[in-house]
């Protein structure tokens, strides 16, 4: 959770003032937390303000799982100001797109400070005022409001004439009578409205985003497409014009340094204005904020003016032109601006393309840990581009393609059967990419902190939570693997060092959750030669891991660091449990490389936990922390119902390794998780267990870290620790794991409640919908939320097998979802009535290989007949009827391309 040089980085901003006594706690622990830690440990946790009767209103749970709309924010209930939708790149830094269109942040200067909006703000518990900085929540319980964030000047404008009046408008909030914005991603689309207008106006804006094709969703760019609709009976002329400030050492360019240049730029596909700097002070060219930026209109019918005043945004704004080069002085604003010119007959529309890209190719210098630091080669996006114009001419000439399948993908994710909140919750954290949170070196390695800058080193137990990069860019996680945790993090034991470079051991759970994950990107790849290649490093880390328990029952016992940041003595369900599913992944890759003998080894550990789990971890109720040597001298959860208890299981059902110990135990735990953890509002709680960082507030509802149901004293250790805080928390990625868990056992209800709850909390009336904050900003354990949409479908997956399966959780007669695989992505549908069941895989792009399909089956008699279609072409396959389930093996592989669909009738 963070990082471990005490030296350079506490652990806690919030928790860094007075030192523990014990040494099993490196940290240090402010007095106001010390005695607020003791005063909670030497009393017993009151449980009467989580209610077990949750009390929710059936209708309200009922409308959880309606199709609906999307998510939409309006400028009348002041819900615009918060937003930010990262609409840039992957990696390429963080720009916002705000509620009313234009863009604000602008953090692609290189900032090393932590989060979007670095600050220290009061916050009052319930008891006390309190100092919470930025990686505790600041920014949770005051956010950043796009006004106070503008680094540059940005914005479109209209000019309407009807040949009897001209309106003149800024696309900005003060202009409309209301602004709606559909918060998805990766595209948000804005209507402004006037009831007095004769044209409708929607923008929809956001990065170029391409599932699958990690280097043309890594463009540092932003691109609007702007929608008018003449609503007239009469033919309109409409001008849009849009602008963007030279950035070009815009944060600490001084009077002598040099001279801002904008320079014109006219093509046959398309027009720019290149913002640069010319230095006078060499030192100038090395600054964070050395670099360019660029405004383009992708079209023919453009008027350019390098040096434009639009303030006011006036008739003598819309008729001004200017080719020539314009400079300014570093304290002058120099803004660039291009109009483009439609006439519009009634009832048509036309469209206006624009991209803003920028280019500042400094890497942080204080990562001087990393090789790629030291060798001063930048960023990916810096070898591929040599400044922003050339950015804006790759979009433009290859425009059709990048922009068609950015639409693709979005109106193919959201064209489902599934509530649409549901889809937006489940995607929105993969903007966590397109922040400042991540990087792209020049040599192709992708690094990550866990929030914006904040705790470095792609730490392995934080980012193995996170499922969405996994499906939606699998090459970034596959060479994850293999460059970092099987290669600069592999220790010559089999131990992966936890944050690679920034880390001198490994953590228990970050080495499970590894070997997780290199069995799903084994899984997301086309074939075994990643397996193959890495096979020797594998074994070596799995063996690493079943070292660590000593006494030979397939249970963890080895004290090791784990992402609560300490070590914990003894037996513990949820390390135990992961461990479990990570030798059966290693089992099953064990059995694909023929390595009988080490898929013996394994299985042998599997079984001796799955017994022991449930024999000896299991309360009756819950799985607990069996304590260790030490006794319940340091810190544990002991007897306490912990929210990730059964998490080695909700992994299992992500990479399709199925049931793993007793089902009605672990559906026992998740109970008790909803009985005892779940509140409808969190306020009651926190107010009597303190010390936890404000990610919920009262009125909110959610799923709390750990509680005391047997209410014992001194539940969490003998020790007063500062790390006891995080238990009375809410904290979105663990939150989003228990829910796709929940899900995948059929516990719909409570899924998607809390799910909603964090959908709620982070509604755009009270804080920005697009920032799910933990250890800072767009913290990436929140990328768990994939994990729902994974388990909702009952989706299954293997690429080098050829293998897919769907089964989803509800509305089977009637089913249509989004799925991506090593090679292509599409639709699946499946619909059914009295006699027969059909089920359509639709590739929109790339292609998809199979062997065996499973679907679910929906039918109440035995089934006469399989017939599967590609296009007219009857492909002949053999089926296998089961209780639930019909599996549909093919008798040569099916190679399914974009634009092609497999359609299977069931009889």
């Amino acid at each position: 959770m963070n990082p471990i040089n005490q030296n350079k980085h506490p652990r806690r901003v919030f928790l860094k003032n007075s030192s523990l006594a014990t040494p099993l706690f490196l940290f240090q622990v402010p007095s106001w937390v010390k005695s607020l830690i003791t005063s909670v440990s030497d009393n017993p946790f009151p449980l009467d303000n989580i209610p077990a009767n949750k009390n929710l209103d059936p209708a309200w749970i009922k409308s959880l799982y309606k199709r609906d709309k999307p998510t939409t924010y309006c400028k009348t209930k002041n819900e615009l100001k918060y937003i930010g939708m990262p609409a840039g790149g992957l990696h390429c830094g963080t720009v916002y797109l705000g509620g009313d269109g234009r863009l604000w942040l602008w953090e692609i200067y290189n900032d090393d400070r932590e989060g979007i909006d670095p600050k220290t703000i009061t916050w009052n518990n319930g008891t006390r005022d309190l100092q919470v900085p930025n990686r505790d929540g600041a920014n949770y319980v005051e956010p950043a409001i796009a006004d106070n964030k503008r680094t540059l000047e940005q914005g479109f404008a209209l000019h309407i004439n009807d040949g009897s009046k001209t309106i003149i408008k800024e696309l900005k909030e003060s202009d409309w009578d209301e602004i709606l914005f559909e918060a998805t991603y990766p595209l948000a689309v804005i209507h402004y409205i006037d009831k007095n207008m004769p044209i409708e106006i929607t923008v929809t804006a956001g990065p170029l985003f391409i599932p699958l094709d990690a280097d043309n969703s890594e463009l540092p760019a932003t691109v609007f497409a702007i929608n008018i609709k003449n609503k007239s009976d009469k033919k309109i002329d409409v001008t849009v014009a849009g602008w963007l400030e030279n950035g070009a050492n815009k944060i600490t360019a001084k009077e002598n340094d040099g001279t801002k240049m904008n320079e014109a730029i006219i093509q046959k596909e398309y027009a720019a204005i290149f913002s640069s700097f010319k230095a006078n002070n060499p030192q100038a060219t090395t600054q964070p904020d050395a670099g360019t930026t660029c405004i383009s209109f992708i079209g023919t019918n453009a008027t350019l003016n390098t040096n434009a005043e639009p303030w006011p945004v006036d008739e003598h704004f819309f008729n001004s032109k200017n080719e020539k080069n314009a400079e300014s002085s570093p304290s002058e604003k120099l803004t660039g601006c291009i109009l483009s010119t439609e006439n519009i007959e009634a009832g048509n529309s036309k469209q206006f393309h624009y991209a803003l890209s920028w280019h500042f190719n400094h890497p942080l210098q204080k990562l001087d840990k990393l090789k790629e630091i030291q060798d001063k080669e930048g960023y990916y996006y810096g070898k591929r581009f040599s400044n922003a114009a050339a950015v804006a001419n790759y979009i433009a000439t290859n425009f059709e393609k990048l922009y068609s399948q950015t639409v693709l993908w979005q109106q193919t994710y959201y064209d489902s059967s599934l509530p649409h909140w549901l889809l937006e919750r489940s995607v929105i954290n993969i903007g966590t990419l397109a922040t400042a949170n991540t990087y792209r070196f020049a040599d192709g390695r992708f690094w990550g902190w866990e929030g914006v800058n904040s705790c470095e080193g792609t730490c392995t137990h934080v980012w193995q939570y996170a499922q969405a990069m996994a499906r939606i860019f699998p090459s970034l996680e596959k060479d994850t693997r293999q460059r970092t945790d099987l290669g600069t993090a592999l220790l010559s034991n089999g131990g992966i060092l936890f944050r690679a470079e920034y880390a001198d051991r490994p953590a228990i759970d970050g080495q499970a959750g590894t070997i997780l994950r290199i069995y799903r990107e084994h899984q997301m790849s086309a074939d075994d030669s990643f397996l193959k290649l890495n096979w020797g490093n594998i074994k070596k880390a799995t063996l690493f891991m079943m070292a660590q328990d000593k006494n030979n029952d397939g249970i963890t016992d080895t004290p090791m660091e784990n992402t609560l940041d300490a070590m914990w003595d003894g037996e513990i369900a949820w390390i135990a449990g992961l461990c479990i599913a990570a030798a059966k992944a290693a089992q099953l890759m064990a059995e694909e490389m023929h390595d009988i003998d080490f898929a013996k080894v394994c299985n042998a550990y599997v079984e001796k936990g799955c017994a022991n789990m449930a024999d000896k971890l299991f309360n009756g109720e819950y799985f607990i922390h069996r304590a260790g040597e030490t006794g319940r001298k340091n810190l544990g959860s002991y007897d306490t119902c912990h929210i990730d208890q059964v998490y080695g299981q909700s992994w299992a059902w992500q990479v399709g390794i199925g049931r793993l110990w007793d089902k009605e135990k672990t559906l026992s735990a998740l109970r008790s998780l909803w009985k005892y953890n779940f509140a409808p509002d969190v306020g009651p709680y926190i107010k009597t267990h303190l010390g936890g960082r404000p990610y919920a507030l009262p009125g909110e509802a959610g799923l709390v870290m750990n509680t005391n149901p047997y209410n014992n004293k001194k539940p969490y250790g003998e020790n007063e620790s500062w790390q006891m805080g995080y238990f009375n928390e809410c904290m979105t990625g663990f939150e989003h794991q228990v829910a796709s868990h929940m899900m995948a056992e059929g516990m719909t209800d409570e899924a998607l409640i809390i799910t909603k709850a964090i959908h709620d909390r982070y509604n755009a009336g009270k804080r920005n919908p697009y920032n799910e904050i933990e250890c800072s900003d767009h913290y990436a354990r929140a990328m768990a939320s994939y994990g729902t949409l994974i388990t909702a479908c009952g989706f299954e997956y293997h690429g080098p097998k050829g293998y897919i399966r769907f089964s989803p959780k509800w509305n089977k007669e009637n089913f249509k979802a989004p799925f991506t695989t090593a090679e292509g992505w599409g639709t699946f549908t499946q619909n059914a009535n009295v006699n027969t069941q059909q089920h359509v895989f639709d590739i929109k792009y790339g292609s998809l290989r199979l062997n065996k399909i499973v679907v679910d089956k929906l039918l109440n008699q035995k089934i006469k007949r399989v017939v599967v279609m590609l296009g007219d072409k009857r492909i002949g396959a053999i089926y296998k009827e089961g209780e639930t389930g019909v599996s549909i093996e093919f008798k040569e592989p099916v190679k399914i391309k974009a634009g092609e669909k497999l359609e299977i009738e069931i009889r």
